[in-house]
């Protein structure tokens, strides 16, 4: 099989395509023949090595994709060969061939192509669970979405779409607005030239929103907590702002490791206000809820309440200019690579 490897920490000249034998699936197991996998901002900090759940490199990341099932371990009751799926893997899904427990997979409809198929769990799966599983959004609720025309801001931008009344406002650069206006928000602040703090309190009269889906980090949990109206919660998933294109820069991570915010449980009772946090690479041994989510996927997919968007489709061969997409904050949607 052909995989794309991390052969140690750095910029994007560190991947390269290598080939191992194919793997054999275990008792529970299925074998996919991958056609498109997912890129996450999780695979850009493994890559530098400020992603501390990653495999030491010489390594091969990636937690999801999408293809055909080719082999059948032994147990397997509901999934049959040649059966196209979408699945989730704990690393190992940049790859064109993939052992997983037949609980991460579900199938997909033929209409549904393997690169969207590829967009959707990652995404999706943390949109849903910030949303609709922590933070409960019910109509009328405002909720503020960082990187809105990243893969989990659109994504979160379309599921609150479904929520009768619920305003949403995300950051992008200028030249992302209309983007992610598409995408349902109902306020666009360019982060880059306007303070967003200030800009959320204008469109809000100085009340404030129920919810921040915060993917930055740092000092930006510090302004999304006081941006919280009472009762509401800042949502944390990722801390981007320890990551600069290239290789890691460590002063800059450290910078932002200290500048994260303490938040003390008596401050949060007398504010009536809230701090979660997910981490889907942390819900492994939840194999109930993955599988959900994933059909919650499909099922979202054919009833046309979503639709991810595909910022490229990049070959292995051309891993550097995918990872740059995301380095540079170039992306629209969902960058997806693919073995061929």
């Amino acid at each position: 099989m052909r995989s794309l490897w991390i052969t140690k920490h750095g910029g994007p000249n560190v991947m390269q395509v290598r080939e191992t034998p194919d793997p054999v699936p275990g008792a529970g197991e299925i074998r996919v023949r991958v056609a498109a996998c997912g890129l996450n901002f999780a695979e850009v900090m493994a890559r530098q090595g400020l992603y501390p759940d990653a495999p030491k490199p010489p390594c091969v990341v990636g937690y999801e994709g999408a293809g055909v099932i080719d082999a059948l371990g032994e147990g397997v009751p509901d999934l049959q060969v040649g059966t196209r799926v979408m699945f989730m893997t704990r690393f190992g899904g940049m790859s064109d061939t993939v052992c997983i427990p037949h609980t991460q997979a579900v199938s997909i409809p033929e209409h549904m192509s393997f690169e969207i198929a590829a967009a959707m769990p990652v995404n999706y799966l943390t949109a849903h669970q910030l949303l609709f599983e922590v933070a409960r959004v019910r109509a009328g609720d405002r909720v503020l979405v960082h990187m809105a025309a990243g893969g989990v801001g659109t994504a979160a931008l379309q599921l609150c779409k479904g929520v009768p009344g619920v305003i949403t406002i995300g950051t992008a650069s200028a030249a992302k607005h209309e983007f992610v206006k598409a995408q349902g928000a109902d306020h666009v602040i360019d982060y880059r030239t306007q303070d967003y703090v200030e800009e959320v309190k204008r469109i809000t009269h100085g009340e404030g929103v129920d919810f921040v889906l915060d993917a930055l980090g740092g000092a930006d949990w510090k302004k999304g907590y006081s941006l919280l109206r009472e009762g509401g919660i800042l949502l944390c998933f990722g801390l981007a702002n320890a990551a600069a294109p290239g290789k890691a820069h460590w002063l800059k991570a450290a910078k932002q490791i200290l500048s994260i915010p303490k938040f003390n449980p008596m401050n949060l009772m007398s504010d009536n206000k809230g701090v979660a946090g997910v981490n889907l690479g942390h819900m492994w041994h939840l194999q109930a809820t993955i599988q959900r989510g994933l059909k919650n996927c499909v099922a979202q997919f054919e009833a046309g309440t979503v639709a991810p968007q595909i910022d490229g489709v990049f070959p292995f061969a051309q891993s550097a200019e995918a990872f740059g997409r995301l380095e540079h904050g170039k992306n629209m949607g969902k960058v997806v690579l693919t073995p061929s």
